[in-house]
């Protein structure tokens, strides 16, 4: 992990960091006291961010690349929870907030860059910034939705409607996502979802 005034590509992480959704509308002064704690790191396809069940959390604000927030059960049983690509974030938040352990992993499913620091780092940050803090608040809560509203389409739509409505609402993962992972995500066999594309 490197900081960012290290990093030799420190100029367009910056730009990147500026089109991130939680992080676009913040001022100079912002900026300056939030830089220094984040640290810039790099992860291979399949890493491991975050591990189901930890208590250490921590803030991410994706650069490039693909993370998967999953869920998994004793028997090995797993479900993709929700998919995040550049310009959005993934967080223990909620975790943190209800002093539980994190429900969930998060894991790279491209190669990824990320931005992160630490929740206690980013609590303080928002701790001290009351309107940065409700608009971050606001995201999460649109991320809880997101994923409610993916695990209901799992049980209300079939193969089609699923992938229909996954294509409607991330034109931009369709074509990067591993079929593998696609299929998993739509909770759908990979010879299923091929034959959902085929008759298209």
């Amino acid at each position: 992990m490197t900081s960012i005034a290290s990093h030799p590509q420190r100029n367009s992480i910056r730009v990147q960091l500026r089109q991130n959704r939680t992080l676009r509308n913040l001022g100079a002064p912002y900026w300056d006291e939030l830089e220094p704690k984040l640290e810039i790191a790099e992860y291979a396809k399949g890493a491991m961010l975050v591990t189901q069940g930890s208590e250490d959390m921590e803030q991410f604000f994706i650069l490039e690349g693909i993370l998967k927030r999953v869920v998994g059960n004793s028997d090995g049983k797993e479900m993709i929870l929700r998919l995040a690509a550049e310009t959005d974030m993934d967080t223990s938040y909620a975790a943190w907030r209800l002093h539980t352990p994190t429900p969930y992993s998060i894991v790279a499913l491209t190669n990824c860059r990320v931005a992160r620091l630490p929740m206690e780092a980013w609590v303080e940050f928002l701790a001290h910034h009351g309107e940065v803090k409700e608009a971050f608040e606001y995201e999460v809560m649109r991320l809880m939705s997101e994923v409610m509203a993916h695990t209901i389409t799992l049980h209300l739509l079939d193969a089609p409607g699923r992938l229909a409505r996954f294509e409607r609402k991330h034109p931009d993962l369709i074509d990067r996502i591993p079929k593998k992972e696609l299929a998993a995500y739509l909770n759908i066999t990979p010879e299923t979802l091929s034959r959902v594309k085929t008759r298209k």
